[in-house]
């Protein structure tokens, strides 16, 4: 039988989701606990990979058994994680789903501060920017739906078996005071630090450095940026995960994360 674990994290202490051989991942913590309350080794599969430091709001991984628990899974799994990870739900699912290979959309949020704030430091990316053409970057980003291949904007493009995604839906939004921003993403698949990438270059745009038009002659092929250098991680979450037979509301608030700013804090750019 297959189970389907619904659960959170902040990915601050964490070199990503998965299993390292240079540093600590969000798996292997997780299988070491379900290890120690299973008496036995244990190997899970998650819905897919996050960069070191990046967070995870909602995230899915799966584990078979051969049996129903006795106990509660939930709370003493709950009790021996660290504080920056926690399962919500724990779903016995039909048949053997696959957590990676069946999720057919995820989406991501990037949140930017341009004054130094010690209190969001760990969570959102300083940048100390002025004046950004939020225009132009509007208009970068109204291009993504329109291609595919993101080959040019991919550091190791000869690794992936495809550099094809399909983007479905992607903004920028801008708080009250306009000194904070956030770009979310929407996408079936996405390429290694692609969406890091993605804002590094609106960025670029923002400040006048790279125009629309080059952007999208790297979007198109016709062009490859000299340089990609990717946006800092710790502004980067992984915030929902939907599946043809799952779609579950994320339980982690960005307002408890966030210093109590809703979504109806946030106007589209």
């Amino acid at each position: 039988m297959r189970y389907f674990f619904h659960i959170a994290y902040k990915g601050g202490n964490y070199k990503g989701w998965q299993r390292h051989p240079y540093g600590l991942g969000v798996q292997q913590v997780i299988e070491e606990c379900l290890g120690k309350i299973l008496r036995k080794p244990v190997a899970i599969v998650g819905c897919g990979r996050t960069d070191a430091q990046v967070h995870a709001t909602q995230f899915f991984f799966h584990l078979d058994a051969d049996k129903p628990w006795e106990f509660d899974m939930l709370d003493r799994l709950n009790k021996v994680l660290p504080p920056d990870i926690a399962v919500f739900d724990i779903i016995l699912m039909e048949g053997l789903p696959h957590a990676r290979f069946d999720a057919s959309q995820r989406s991501y949020d990037y949140f930017i501060h341009t004054y130094k704030d010690p209190f969001l430091s760990d969570v959102s990316s300083f940048y100390l920017l002025r004046n950004l053409n939020l225009d132009a970057m509007k208009e970068a980003t109204a291009l993504l739906p329109r291609y595919t291949n993101y080959r040019n904007l991919c550091l190791t493009p000869a690794e992936q078996d495809s550099t094809i995604c399909h983007v479905t839906a992607a903004q920028w939004l801008t708080d009250r005071n306009g000194d904070r921003l956030r770009f979310q993403i929407s996408a079936n698949r996405y390429l290694s630090r692609m969406i890091r990438i993605l804002v590094g270059q609106f960025l670029r745009i923002g400040m006048g450095k790279l125009s629309v038009d080059a952007f999208e002659s790297y979007l198109a092929g016709e062009n490859k940026p000299k340089h990609l250098a990717p946006a800092y991680p710790q502004g980067l979450y992984l915030s929902k995960v939907t599946y043809p037979y799952l779609d579950l509301p994320p339980r982690s608030s960005f307002a408890a994360i966030h210093q109590n700013q809703n979504d109806a804090d946030w106007k589209a750019v």
